[in-house]
């Protein structure tokens, strides 16, 4: 073994964790384990903390590193484990310095009475204001989909959330940057390029001119004709800008599916949680969405149990799946995250918010189901992931045999098994 990277949380660590790799490699590590962790719920940290713990019996050799969102925002809790070796910052991890001095540090043989301190490379993030592209080695050629990150940390406070304290200040990648990396994916042969970030509407408001999310998805459309299907992760309703909804109407190669970060159905509840939204005008955007493109999937973060939600308020949540007409829903069980004001307001107690998400996650399924046999009959173009599975425009799963990865193949629809649809081909292969 040289380097592994083990990744918990969003795409957006996924995609870094390839950028990871490569400049870990490159510094000459071996034997080393890389935990690539999320702070976005008590339980996530918790995850990466035991597989620390089990790792290191698998392989005592081992050495571990720790970074993602949890090592920036409680670097010393990492640092006093036993099985940690280092600590590096979010921002840190993604410089090639930052692996040649932990190589180095590595190799070193702790000193006797070493504090805990001498473990942690973490600088502020918060004083980060710039962002580089991402680099394109991290991928190899032919992978149906890629994801390009655009876009890092996030300038609002909700008050549940402790993700800008582990990214920083939202800062994003120049268009010109964005598009040269992308048309230069496109030409190693990746069929689908899904643009991610942290806040990934607000994209482009500190560089010079504040283009927006629609101008860049417009110039990338427009400059690398070849690209096939371009696929936006996922947006704050509250900043689509009309640029963006014009791609939306306009341009069959943009997707129709986009994650929401909705996170309450009712009004007081996402007021508490500083939101910028209301109910109506989550619903509105919906239903605004399926006016420019009637077939759109939408799915959406929702929490369960946020503190001083009541079973009215809860229900409002519950609601909203139908109101807005999701697909897919992400559920999350209200975790107190140290430091955020959520964690100070009075808190509905763990039974209960556990049998809100199961409740939440019932009619999270029952959408599934529905929008799963309404696509019966329909002519899908469907992205090739392996030789088991591809994805329809709608991100939908479909079950797939004898095919070739990276390929788009038209099929009908013509059943599904419960989370997968089933096809028969309908157009030769392109």
């Amino acid at each position: 073994m040289s380097v592994e990277i083990v990744t918990f949380g969003c795409r957006l660590n996924a995609s870094e964790s390839k950028v990871i790799a490569v400049e870990a490699e490159r510094a000459g590590l071996t034997e080393t384990i890389i935990i690539n962790s999320c702070a976005v719920t008590g339980e996530a940290v918790a995850q990466a903390r035991q597989s620390i713990r089990r790792l290191k019996r698998e392989r005592p050799s081992a050495r571990i590193v720790v970074t993602g969102c949890a090592a920036q925002t409680q670097a010393r809790m990492f640092a006093g484990m036993t099985e940690v070796d280092r600590v590096v910052g979010n921002d840190d991890k993604m410089r090639r310095e930052t692996w040649c001095d932990a190589q180095a540090a590595l190799d070193r043989a702790p000193q006797p009475g070493s504090e805990t301190g001498d473990k942690i490379a973490v600088t502020d993030i918060m004083a980060v204001k710039a962002m580089a592209p991402h680099l394109l080695e991290g991928f190899k050629s032919g992978l149906p989909r890629v994801f390009v990150q655009v876009q890092n940390g996030c300038d609002h406070r909700c008050t549940f959330c402790i993700i800008p304290y582990g990214r920083g200040p939202s800062r994003s990648v120049p268009m010109g940057a964005v598009v040269e990396q992308i048309r230069a994916l496109v030409a190693r042969g990746h069929a689908e390029i899904v643009l991610t970030g942290v806040d990934l509407t607000s994209y482009g408001a500190e560089l010079p001119g504040a283009p927006r999310l629609g101008q860049l998805t417009k110039q990338i459309l427009r400059q690398v004709p070849e690209l096939m299907r371009l696929r936006i992760s996922s947006v704050d309703s509250i900043e689509v800008d009309r640029d963006l909804f014009d791609v939306i109407a306009g341009d069959q190669r943009l997707m129709p599916h986009l994650h929401l970060s909705l996170q309450s159905g009712d009004d007081l509840i996402l007021k508490r949680m500083k939101r910028r939204h209301t109910r109506k005008q989550a619903i509105d955007f919906c239903a605004q969405l399926r006016r420019l493109r009637p077939d759109i999937a939408l799915g959406a973060d929702i929490i369960a149990g946020f503190p001083t939600e009541n079973a009215e308020m809860f229900e409002r949540s519950q609601e909203l799946v139908e109101a807005c007409d999701l697909t897919f829903l992400h559920v999350f069980p209200y975790s107190p995250r140290p430091g955020t004001p959520a964690a100070r307001m009075p808190q509905v107690g763990g039974n209960e918010i556990r049998a809100r998400a199961r409740r939440l996650r019932a009619t999270a399924e029952a959408a599934l189901q529905k929008r799963l046999a309404s696509e019966i009959g329909a002519r899908r173009e469907v992205l090739i992931e392996s030789a088991t599975q591809g994805r329809t425009e709608h991100f939908i799963p479909v079950a797939i045999s004898g095919e070739t990865p990276g390929a788009v193949r038209r099929l009908v629809v013509r059943g599904h098994d419960g989370a997968r649809l089933v096809t028969r081909p309908s157009f030769p292969k392109f």
